[in-house]
């Protein structure tokens, strides 16, 4: 499989800037992938292609303000610092993005907040782009991180081209965020309101949760053209024995198990057995899936219309069908639904 072939025109104005005023009522298409149909619905519509004991897969994870403006000391430039990870807890170490990198060097020092109440100290370069800080502060390590938090802001993706809004700290997360740990939000989870849970709930649905903290590779540009030679970055992920149970009584019993979300699927490809059941994980993982590629968990799944290119879209073509998605992106573009983070939904059967 190529790359190229996951190339399309995107018209700017289809790209979301914004949410739907209701988590629930965003566009979704529906896509059939054994007989190609397409449905147009609203979200909340999903109810009706689920029934008592299916099960939906969320993931819980919890996207934390992780990007920051700060000043060089004595030049005083200005520099944007994304934080990735924490490296280590008791010397407030963290693997960093600052972008213009040229202009960081090691011992550099850069200050935050308006009256440079956060300093960090650059201590080493692990990438042309990365670095690693460390952030001298005086104080409980509670106190720092309720510090560092407040100067950070949602990381809203680089092609939502306008300032983040205060709003965004609320609406860059599911309503299920609970693990704390991703700086990209698993966007086909944001669509979930209360009342739409509540109401698969009465339905008599299941709901089971893993964690996968995902990061900045969501984005990262693939720079060749044969998709066996790409890597992924790895991203930290946990399926509790409880969450499996769930999945897996659904498996065995022939339910339908939707994966909400192209995180979700990673997961449970990452750690399910060779009996096809999923099984307890804790770790990382860099699987790429890609077509062809035989799934072994779920046999639905929810996803927001991605971007030209992205290894999202790779995954999304790889359940659904190379042909059948890529025709429904067509009719997508025709139908003008919002693609991106903030977009509409596509639910695939």
């Amino acid at each position: 499989m190529k790359l190229s072939k996951f190339k399309f025109a995107l018209p700017e104005e289809q790209l979301a800037l914004y949410p739907a005023k209701n988590r629930d009522e965003s566009r979704l298409l529906v896509l059939n992938r054994k007989t190609g149909q397409i449905e147009h619905k609203i979200f909340k519509d999903i109810i009706n292609y689920f029934d008592e004991e299916d099960v939906f897969i969320f993931n819980d994870t919890k996207v934390f303000p992780a990007r920051l403006y700060g000043n060089k000391e004595k030049t005083g430039a200005k520099i944007e610092v994304f934080l990735l990870r924490e490296l280590n807890h008791e010397l407030k170490f963290w693997d960093v993005l600052v972008d213009p990198a040229r202009k960081i060097r090691i011992g550099n020092k850069l200050y935050f907040g308006e009256d440079d109440s956060m300093v960090a100290e650059v201590i080493d370069n692990t990438t042309s782009r990365g670095r690693t800080l460390r952030f001298l502060f005086d104080g409980s390590y509670d106190e720092f991180k309720e510090s560092l938090y407040k100067l950070g802001e949602t990381p809203l993706p680089k092609c939502i081209n306008r300032p983040v809004e205060p709003e965004d700290e609320e609406r860059y997360q599911t309503i299920f965020a609970k693990n704390e740990g991703a700086v990209v939000a698993p966007t086909a989870g944001m669509h979930f309101s209360r009342e739409l849970m509540k109401r698969l709930e009465i339905k008599g649905c299941d709901f089971a949760y893993i964690t996968l903290h995902a990061g900045l590779g969501n984005f990262r540009e693939i720079d060749v053209e044969d998709l066996t030679k790409h890597k992924m970055d790895s991203e930290q992920m946990q399926i509790t024995i409880p969450n499996t149970e769930i999945i897996n009584k659904a498996r065995l019993g022939k339910k339908n198990i939707c994966a909400v979300g192209t995180t979700v699927m990673r997961a449970v490809e990452s750690s399910v057995g060779t009996d096809g059941c999923v099984k307890p994980f804790e770790g990382w993982t860099n699987k790429f899936i890609f077509p062809p590629y035989d799934f072994s968990v779920a046999n639905r799944m929810i996803s927001n219309f991605h971007l030209p290119l992205s290894t999202l879209l790779m995954m999304v073509a790889a359940f659904g069908g190379y042909d059948e998605v890529m025709n429904a992106y067509d009719v997508a573009l025709k139908e003008k639904y919002r693609f991106g983070t903030y977009g509409d939904a596509m639910l695939i059967i």
